[in-house]
């Protein structure tokens, strides 16, 4: 089985790129400690929004979706599930929330995360919830003729405990030694879990979820405040190709872990600039109407109503109606389509 070993990757030569992304994100990171001193029920505002984003982006990715309302009513009201797709919703969702208040207090283990993952499933009959897989599982893609592809065969099941308990020892003995930039070691972390895929199902979410409680633990806050699961399902083939980029040579370590790198770095720090986006719409006192429309100058091509409720929570449904209407009678902005589909754009 291949060996895991992160003191070799402290010992890397790392590119300009990757560097200016680190030192970008302690920057951003530095800003998102004054914007809570300046202004925290505002900041507060938004974490609701990012939840029900993060819950239906990430589930979203897998082909798991049910309707805007139901996502809300699942995430905010703890609603009873209907189906099969609510359940796996509502298992997200709760396991989110035990993140988000108990980061300090869950330590990276395998333990911890067959936890996760028991929880991920608490909502259905799912006999393989909490336990590694019992079955090869592989990544597979779609050919321009139709025809399944094999692009990558994680661990066999019998190597799948050793290989979890192995990162996450490894992780555990570079941080704690400070021996390897956590911007560095979470990407590899993750990297690793995905290439090992310990699950039968539910790989892809357990590591956006561990993504979330390793930036936490290592006191980079974005995604409590901006959804990084709806950044990655905005751009997901870039994260499916920065994988396959990554995977090649793993199982013998001659891996290149770089593009799988730079492609989290760069979404954690886009999360980063949105928080920064979103902070300019209450920095200041605004009216209703001035906030709609800097944030509708922020939004590029089409938007819809949601969008602007999304980039400011402070703002009444009935203040954002109004303020589209005026916008769009001033002739600032055009309303196309009816009902759900009405769309706005300059």
């Amino acid at each position: 089985m291949r060996t895991f070993d992160y003191t070799a990757i402290g010992q890397q030569k790392w590119d300009s790129e990757l560097l200016g992304l680190i030192a970008a994100i302690y920057k951003e990171a530095g800003k998102q400690e004054m914007y809570l001193k300046q202004k925290p029920d505002e900041l507060e505002k938004l974490v609701e929004v990012a939840k029900i984003q993060s819950t239906e982006s990430s589930n979203a990715i897998e082909g798991i979706f049910t309707t805007s309302t139901r996502i809300r009513q699942l995430v905010e009201e703890k609603t009873t599930p209907r189906n099969r797709n609510e359940q796996e919703i509502a298992g997200y969702r709760d396991a989110l929330e035990i993140i988000h208040e108990n980061y300090e207090a869950i330590p990276i283990t395998r333990n911890y995360i067959l936890q996760l993952h028991k929880i991920l499933y608490s909502h259905m009959n799912n006999p393989m919830a909490g336990k590694t897989k019992n079955v090869q599982n592989y990544i597979n893609a779609t050919d321009s003729s139709g025809r399944s592809v094999t692009l990558f065969t994680p661990l066999a099941p019998y190597e799948t405990p050793e290989a979890l308990d192995r990162i996450c020892e490894e992780y555990n003995r570079v941080i704690g030694n400070m021996e390897l930039e956590p911007l560095i070691a979470i990407p590899v972390f993750i990297h690793d879990f995905l290439c090992i895929h310990p699950f039968n199902d539910g790989n892809g979410r357990i590591s956006r979820l561990l993504t979330t409680l390793l930036l936490y633990r290592n006191g980079f806050y974005v995604g409590k405040y901006i959804s990084l699961e709806a950044q990655i399902a905005r751009i997901k083939g870039f994260y499916y190709d920065a994988l396959n980029a990554s995977q090649e040579g793993w199982h013998e370590g001659k891996e290149d872990p770089v593009p799988f790198i730079k492609f989290l770095l760069g979404t954690i720090l886009a999360a980063y600039r949105e928080l920064e986006d979103r902070f300019a719409l209450v920095e200041e006192k605004r009216s209703a109407l001035d906030i709609v429309r800097l944030a509708a100058a922020q939004k590029l091509g089409r938007f819809t109503k949601q969008d602007i409720l999304e980039r400011c929570p402070a703002l009444s449904l009935s203040s954002v109606e109004g303020a589209l209407r005026k916008m769009v009678a001033s002739g600032e902005i055009v309303r196309e389509g009816k009902g759900k589909n009405t769309y706005y754009h300059v």
